[in-house]
């Protein structure tokens, strides 16, 4: 146990004091002089923060369990931080507890963190309805940029660009086309009002220069059965859940609204390639911080994070998942957060969207 650890550390080095005592007194060498000084340094650091040692900017955190808030109920929402917590947990030897704060639109999880003890052991689960939430809401509970820091980017979800089969389109600009010639008739559906699902078709209508109309739906799945029904002629969603309806022939892909091509579906082209150059809207997972956590804590967290999407049974539930890992330093995920929130704003901005 730690008494006896520390016990026999204890007798080790004053043995080492004792034997070097009477050279010190009788043969002052400088060499003696600074070993003696190294075994003294070195005993004062406790014992476990000698065996803890892990990642190179803080070698006591964590020693005690994290709390992984994360603003989702259990279920789809939420398997991304499970699988990363657990990771994390095998990693660095402490639970990393998946909290559940749900409610007021996925920004009671996010006020919970911004109030919390800013030491890194409560930490946020953050995807891109974080970013979106800080332009949709003229009021929150928390201070999007002030009272959070980045700690890493998980992974990102290509969405994909799909249309019912009966239009006959067979790439964006063919979709683009059609749209423009038959200005306001062509519907779009969502996964909701804010939805990444809905502000990526605002962005890509603003961008084409054509007019759709908006039907929202309580989650993406009763907008996909519309889609295949014909009841509306346009989605964007996970490239995860489109590409087997595409496989099937139930819908038809149009392109993945990325920088470039998904892994998951290298034969896919790009929306800029196929008609709109520099759309992308994506979604994202990542992890945020109450701002004043120190730099040594948040760089140990992404370095831990950085590990475990090595990891070869994360990469492949990641793309079970129809998403990619995407580690990023903390500095860089920080810009990056940063940069959705205003990006995202300008797209609600242009299209005139409140909260119903």
């Amino acid at each position: 146990n730690l008494k006896n650890i520390l016990l026999n550390q204890h007798k080790k080095y004053l043995s080492y004091i004792l034997r070097f005592r009477k050279m010190i007194i009788t043969k002052p060498h400088k060499k003696i002089k600074y070993y003696l000084i190294a075994v003294l340094i070195f005993y004062s650091f406790p014992a476990s923060s000698q065996s803890n040692i892990k990642v190179k900017n803080s070698p006591l955190f964590p020693n005690h369990p994290v709390r992984f808030i994360t603003p989702f109920p259990p279920g789809a929402s939420d398997v991304v931080a499970r699988i990363m917590g657990k990771k994390l947990g095998e990693l660095t030897k402490q639970p990393f507890v998946i909290d559940n704060r749900s409610g007021a639109a996925s920004t009671l999880g996010a006020s919970i963190a911004a109030k919390a003890n800013p030491d890194g052991y409560t930490i946020l689960f953050s995807t891109a309805s974080f970013a979106i939430s800080a332009g949709y809401y003229k009021t929150l509970p928390y201070r999007s940029l002030e009272d959070f820091k980045g700690v890493g980017l998980i992974a990102k979800g290509p969405l994909m660009m799909a249309t019912n089969v009966s239009t006959n389109v067979l790439s964006a600009r063919e979709f683009i086309q059609l749209a423009k010639s038959k200005p306001g008739s062509l519907n779009f559906g969502s996964a909701g009002a804010g939805s990444v699902s809905h502000l990526a078709v605002e962005r890509f209508k603003s961008l084409a220069g054509i007019q759709l109309l908006h039907v929202p739906y309580k989650g993406a799945m009763p907008a996909l059965t519309d889609l295949i029904g014909g009841q509306i002629q346009l989605i964007f969603a996970p490239l995860g859940i489109l590409l087997p309806l595409s496989k099937d022939g139930k819908i038809r892909a149009l392109g993945v609204p990325s920088d470039k091509r998904s892994t998951l579906a290298p034969d896919l082209p790009t929306i800029s390639e196929s008609g709109l150059p520099g759309f992308e809207a994506t979604t994202w997972y990542g992890v945020l911080a109450p701002i004043a956590t120190p730099k040594a804590i948040i760089e140990s967290l992404n370095e831990y994070m950085s590990l475990a999407l090595t990891s070869p049974d994360i990469l492949s539930q990641f793309s079970n998942l129809g998403i990619e890992a995407s580690p990023l330093t903390a500095s860089s995920f920080d810009a990056y957060f940063r940069q959705e929130i205003v990006n995202w704003s300008k797209t609600i901005k242009e299209a005139h969207l409140t909260p119903d």
